[in-house]
């Protein structure tokens, strides 16, 4: 089972379609109703096999329990974190999370990315929408991440741990406008499977 954290987003049901097309099961829950204890328990029985942080309005600072779920649980199961999910995993990890140069809703840029992980088999340029106002600085980031993708001003697009199964794309990959959605939601179960097959759920 994975589980859909929803911060809230008007959205939401948009990203779980894809996951659900899947074939998965999956359990949505609200970023301030979610039970850490609850989740501890999925993982120690082996019943966990993946975390969701939905795009949300709000801030890192403002997002439930969300940072403590990346941090409780990033060294045990895969996370993937969409728009405000990116953000709260930068910020978690030490990267300031500020205003970008200007706001962008709705809006189509090309993103240039590594090839690997989340955009494994994908092409190393495609177009994404993008939905949001903050952007994670890398300067401050701890230097056990990867850059995985970036817009042609530079604007980071996305990150993953160099050590865990830990994921983020500050873009929608559910957007109608986004190119290869459906592959990098297929591509992230792939990594959270492999996660499990190789550790378990660590608890």
């Amino acid at each position: 089972m994975f589980l859909m954290i929803d911060n809230y987003d008007s959205f939401v049901y948009n990203l779980v379609s894809y996951f659900l097309e899947e074939n998965i099961e999956m359990k949505i829950i609200r970023n301030d109703l979610v039970d850490l204890k609850y989740i501890e328990d999925l993982i120690e029985k082996g019943k966990l096999e993946g975390i969701i942080i939905s795009p949300g309005p709000k801030s890192p600072k403002d997002c439930g329990l969300c940072n403590e779920i990346v941090k409780q649980f990033y060294k045990k199961v895969a996370i993937f974190g969409v728009c405000l999910g990116h953000q709260i995993i930068g910020h978690v990890f030490g990267a300031e999370v500020k205003k970008g140069k200007s706001p962008v809703h709705g809006k189509v840029h090309k993103i240039k990315n590594s090839g690997e992980n989340i955009f494994k088999n994908l092409p190393k340029e495609f177009n994404v929408t993008r939905y949001h106002s903050l952007v994670v600085e890398r300067e401050k980031l701890l230097n056990d991440f990867n850059i995985e993708a970036e817009t042609e001003d530079g604007v980071l697009m996305a990150l993953s741990s160099k050590n865990y199964p830990l994921y983020s794309v500050q873009f929608h990959p559910e957007a109608v406008l986004t190119e290869y959605g459906h592959e990098m939601i297929r591509n992230f179960l792939d990594l959270a499977k492999e996660w499990r097959d190789k550790n378990g759920n660590r608890s």
